[in-house]
């Protein structure tokens, strides 16, 4: 018997919800820094067993929206509720339940979908506040299981890929073995690019970031790639701020992405990058379609 399903894996921004999924995949394919707004899409990820096959959908961490890209972002994440086998909600080792996982919570109490909680960031944790918080969560009577993980040192993903299989129904293979994203190359390597500008920039300006792969060419040799992306800012200062002084910043952003995406697509690469204003793109309906937040 072959099973497969759908899992929405929702929660609140920075709860760890692609370190997670990278750990189940067992590649980089969602990016993840410590700043909200990380993912912007809803990304297909794809784990295949010898039985069976989970199709993961990576959704923004939900959050009220302050622009027009958060209204888009927002929408994605609610959307999945209603499409998938299982629902994946994910909190971290706050012992107080906040504002916006209360928000979610209130969500997941008007579906039918079966939902697995994860605690994560066990590894931060006291036994007893763990049984705690299992404890809080268990009488709210929503979750099929609840389950205490840490995604970063991989302690019960196991379990987790397990509890899945056990609650999705008998499916056909949608995708090729091999395959573990329904995502082009190109939005990879874009997202790889972003996730360096997260990581480095200062806090007014990553959110304000979309960076567009205008080629991507390999040498007559195939050794070497050369990959052509500009950085969009949404001020004329952000773009000082990204080049940096005598273009260091720059220099920095591209040398770690060019290290991962070198690791992706397993050849050298040559990665070009340019900087542009494109002001205030976030609360443009047009340009938030035009950049594919659509």
């Amino acid at each position: 018997m072959y099973k497969s399903g759908f899992i929405s894996v929702i929660g609140r921004p920075n709860v760890g919800k692609s370190t997670l999924l990278n750990e189940v995949i067992g590649e980089k394919i969602s990016i993840i820094s410590d700043r909200p707004q990380t993912t912007r899409n809803k990304i297909q990820l794809v784990y295949t067993g010898d039985d069976f096959q989970l199709v993961f959908l990576d959704t923004p961490g939900m959050q009220m929206p302050k622009n027009k890209l958060g209204e888009y972002m927002l929408k994605v994440s609610k959307s999945t509720l209603g499409e998938v086998d299982v629902v994946t909600f994910m909190v971290d080792e706050s012992m107080d339940i906040g504002s916006l996982d209360s928000y979610i919570l209130n969500i997941l109490k008007e579906i039918d979908t079966p939902i697995v909680l994860l605690i994560n960031k066990i590894d931060k944790m006291e036994k007893e506040d763990i049984a705690k918080l299992i404890n809080k969560y268990n009488k709210m009577n929503i979750f099929k299981e609840i389950i205490p993980i840490s995604a970063l040192n991989n302690d019960n993903v196991e379990k987790y890929v397990e509890v899945l299989k056990s609650l999705i129904p008998e499916g056909p293979q949608y995708f090729p073995e091999d395959m573990i994203t329904d995502q082009p190359e190109r939005f990879i390597i874009s997202e790889l690019i972003r996730e360096k500008a997260l990581i480095n920039l200062n806090e007014e300006v990553p959110h304000g970031i979309y960076v567009n792969i205008d080629d991507v060419k390999t040498r007559k040799d195939g050794e070497l790639i050369d990959v052509f992306a500009t950085i969009y800012t949404e001020k004329e200062s952000h773009k000082g701020i990204v080049i940096g002084k005598k273009g260091q910043m720059l220099k920095q952003i591209g040398q770690s992405a060019r290290e991962d995406i070198e690791r992706l697509m397993g050849t050298k690469i040559n990665l070009q990058l340019w900087v542009k204003v494109e002001k205030n793109w976030r609360d443009k309906v047009n340009k938030v379609k035009y950049f594919g937040y659509k």
